[in-house]
Order: structure tokens, then C-alpha cells, then sequence
């Protein structure tokens, strides 16, 4: 049914409603990701195709609410003469990226109107808390001024998480939430993925009284050690010598205590190796760099990190949506091997839960990277600890701040030409803006035309099943 105004009143505007034959092996049709509708009360409406917003735009019945995600306001319309059938999310959660898509459901079969790969930045949120504790170490033992310790009085709350791991539930609600601003979200799918670190660890199936069993029943760590490695180090082959216990993936760059990321050395091999990741170490002798790593264990350091999140994110998401359905990880997998569609945490959300088909798949993601909202530390020092470099305390330059997405076109100079993407300010008023094909350096304030303020998040796209994670 097609109104005299030009929407159509069915599931999707302007979006193909053929279902494919998966008996006869036709795969899911691809399109394009769809545009995200607001009335003139900036109430979400049914999502429609990027020609029927083009065409909202060019006749003046429509402007643009936001650049990224693409979001078109309509001036002539609200939400109670629309007729809006609404869209389901599913969310792949995961420890370095988290997969989002947006879809209509009807009879059993899910169209896909847009995907998210939504990447976190807990690893670098963990480095940086570690690194503040080595300085704040450091102090306390050269007798220096410093803040006196608070920790020995705190108590965690209740369902308290790492900065590192609260920041991943925070980011995924965060972005649910926004979806729900810009169409009409009914109900949320979430794969509630539970993994066994013990069995990862062993590396075979465990039964009955074997899971009381741990890596080093019945010996020590060192013995375990020798035996395992053949009393010889690991990085020379050198024997006789006293070796020590070192750890593979240093513990200053994320490497943990288990016992599979720990080896023996000899005491030049150790000290020379020092912190520096085995990769490097033994690039050099790759015959030697498979061993090491063909006996170390699988980390698990992102197995723990979905773990410890997966409970907590169901119930923020719980909160905040009237309807979320939770689903296992084993009947994803099903779902996207009976659809024919290959790995990714985009199309592992559009497949999360209860399903007969998959009629359509956006053919382009829109991956989003968390990039925070800058530093406040505005002291940059040097390998000493000696202060190099002090920033301004403000952020805006010349009506522009580090971050925002913006357009310059240039008329003359190196530099002629037009390049949008997200700018990096200086006082000087000579900006940088880093494109899709690199940075370019030294572009005046002048020519830059604003087009999204920043937001914590640098914007990109890649065709679907490219998984980069």
C-alpha cells in the first residue's frame, strides 16, 4: 500500500521482500543498508531505502539529523499518521568486537537492514590503568610526594566490573540505546555465550572427576615445567645451565600467570628477552618461534573478558528494553550454517535466536571504533619522566575540537582537493584529517565545513563477510 504523500506503509520501505529458496541452496539476497527515518517530533519511523531518502531530500520534505549513521528527519509527518510495523536488534557480544544488526522479522524470515562491528577499546583502557599504577608504584618506593593509597579501606560493590570489562557493557548498551532513538525497536536478541576455560585449557573433552583435575595435580610448577620443556631452554635449546621461569607473552603487555603461558629459559635468554613479545624475540628463527608457540596454551584472556560481561550486559539490556531474548551461542552457529552465510559478528547477530530463514543481508557494515574522549593528563613526558610537552587546556580551535568529522576542500596548494574525515586541531589553526586513504597534514581551519560533532567514535566501512576480528 503505497500512501499519496510516496511512503509505503509495508515491512521496510523501498526494501526487496523476496524470499530465498535454502532448499534449493539460493543464498540471501544483499542490499543496501537502509536509512533511518525520524518524524518532525524526532520519533523514529520505519527505516526506508537510501533511493526513497534521496528523493524525501531533494524535494524538501526531509532533512539530515545526523551524517553517521545516516539519519533523515521528516517536516511534514509525525509518527501517529505513520503506520510503523518496527525492527528487532540482535547483538553478537564479544571481547574486541561486538557485532549489531537491525532487522525485520515476518513469517520466520529476517531481512537485514543495517550491521554495526562495534570495536572496543578495553585492551588499551587496560594499559593505560596499568601504566598509571607503575607510575603511583614508583613514587611510593623512591620516598617521593604522592597521593596517599586509598585502596586498603574501599570495598567493590556488588556486581562491580574492571574499568576495561565495564567499558565493553557500557559501549554495547550505549549503542543499543541510540539504534532505539532512530527506529522503532521492538524487541533485542542477545547470544548469551557461555565458554569452558577448563576445557579450552585441556584442550580435549573432560568428564565427571576430570574437572577437579587441574593442569598440575599431583606436581609442581617448576617440575611440571622441566618435564614439559625437556629441562632445556626454550629459546636457545641450551642444557646443564640454571634455568628460570619466564612467561611467553610478557604479564606487562596482557600475558597472565597460567602455567600455559609459562616456559623455562636460560638466565642470558631470559634477561635479554626481557619484556619484548616471543614473536619478536624469535623472529629470526621461526622453526624455533612454531615450537614455543605450538606449546603454549590458547590465551584466554578474551574467553574470561565475554565471561565475566555476559551476565551484566543482559541485565542493562534488560532495563532498558520492554522485550530481550536471550539465545545460545550453538543455535546461532546453526542458524548461519543452514543459511549459508559466513562468519562474522554481524551476520553472527543477525542470526541470533529462533529463525526459519535469512531473506537479506546489507552488503556494507559500518564499523565503529571507540576512541574516547581525549586525556586529561595535559603533560606529555619523556622516556625519563620529564615533562616535554604541555597541551592547552581548551579543546576547540576556531569553532572545531579533535574528533569532529569534517569536510575541507582545498582550491590550491599540495593539498587541493576534497578530504573528509575525522580532523585533529592545533592552535595554530593548521589542522590534520585523516581519510580513508591516510592522514593529510597541514590544511588550514578555513576550509574545513563541519558535518558531526565527535562523539567518543572514528566512523569506517567494509563490505560484509570481511570479518576483521
Amino acid at each position: 500500500m503505497e500512501h499519496v504523500r510516496g511512503e509505503i506503509t509495508d515491512e521496510s520501505p523501498g526494501i526487496g521482500g523476496v524470499t530465498p529458496g535454502h532448499e534449493v541452496g539460493e543464498k540471501a539476497r544483499e542490499g543496501h543498508p537502509v536509512v533511518f527515518v525520524l518524524d518532525k517530533h524526532h520519533e523514529p519511523l520505519q527505516p526506508t531505502s537510501p533511493a526513497r531518502a534521496r528523493r524525501l531530500l531533494a524535494s524538501g520534505r526531509a532533512v539530515v539529523a545526523r551524517h553517521t549513521p545516516f539519519v533523515i528527519r521528516l517536516k511534514d509527518r509525525t509518527v501517529g499518521f505513520s503506520e510503523v510495523d518496527g525492527v528487532e536488534v540482535g547483538i553478537d557480544p564479544g571481547s574486541k568486537h561486538t557485532g549489531i544488526a537491525v532487522f525485520t522479522e515476518r513469517s520466520g524470515t529476517r531481512r537485514g537492514l543495517y550491521t554495526i562491528e562495534l570495536a572496543h577499546r578495553g585492551a588499551l583502557i587496560r594499559d593505560r590503568l596499568t601504566a598509571r599504577a607503575a607510575c603511583r608504584r614508583g613514587r611510593r618506593t623512591r620516598n617521593l610526594r604522592y597521593r596517599a593509597p586509598r585502596f586498603h579501606n574501599r570495598t567493590k560493590p556488588e556486581g562491580w566490573l574492571a574499568p576495561s570489562l565495564r567499558h565493553r557493557v557500557d559501549t554495547t548498551v550505549s549503542w543499543a540505546g541510540r539504534l532505539a532513538r532512530w527506529a522503532p525497536v521492538r524487541a533485542v536478541h542477545v547470544e548469551r555465550i557461555a565458554f569452558d576455560t577448563h576445557v579450552l585449557s585441556a584442550q580435549r573433552p573432560l568428564d565427571g572427576v576430570e574437572y577437579q583435575h587441574g593442569t598440575l595435580r599431583g606436581t609442581e610448577a617448576r617440575e611440571y615445567l622441566l618435564a614439559k620443556w625437556g629441562r632445556t631452554c626454550a629459546y636457545c635449546g641450551t642444557t646443564g645451565v640454571p634455568l628460570n621461569i619466564d612467561h611467553i607473552h610478557p604479564k606487562s603487555k596482557g600475558g597472565s600467570d597460567r602455567i600455559g603461558n609459562l616456559t623455562i629459559a636460560c638466565i642470558p635468554c631470559n634477561q635479554a628477552k626481557n619484556n619484548t613479545p616471543v614473536t619478536e624475540f624469535l623472529s629470526k628463527d621461526p622453526r624455533r618461534l612454531a615450537s614455543v608457540l605450538a606449546q603454549a596454551a590458547v590465551p584466554l584472556q578474551d574467553t574470561a573478558a565475554v565471561n565475566a560481561t555476559r551476565s551484566a550486559l543482559c541485565e542493562a539490556l534488560t532495563k532498558g528494553f520492554p522485550t530481550v531474548h536471550l539465545a545460545s551461542g550453538g543455535r546461532t552457529k546453526w542458524n548461519r550454517t543452514r543459511a549459508g552465510l559466513p562468519k562474522s559478528h554481524t551476520l553472527d547477530a543477525l542470526c541470533v535466536g529462533d529463525l526459519q530463514t535469512i531473506g537479506r543481508v546489507p552488503s556494507v557494515v559500518l564499523v565503529i571504533t571507540a576512541t574516547g574522549r581525549g586525556s586529561y593528563s595535559r603533560t606529555r613526558a619523556d622516556r625519563y619522566g620529564f615533562p616535554r610537552l604541555r597541551l592547552p587546556r581548551q579543546k576547540q580551535f576556531f569553532g572545531f575540537q579533535t574528533g569532529d568529522l569534517a569536510r575541507a576542500v582545498v582550491p590550491t596548494g599540495k593539498n587541493v582537493g576534497t578530504h573528509s574525515g575525522r580532523i585533529a586541531v592545533r592552535a595554530s589553526g593548521s589542522f590534520n584529517v585523516r581519510t580513508l586513504h591516510g592522514v593529510v597534514q597541514g590544511i588550514r581551519h578555513n576550509h574545513f565545513r563541519l558535518i558531526q560533532r565527535a562523539d567518543r567514535y572514528a566512523y569506517n566501512t567494509r563490505p560484509e563477510g570481511r570479518d576483521e576480528a
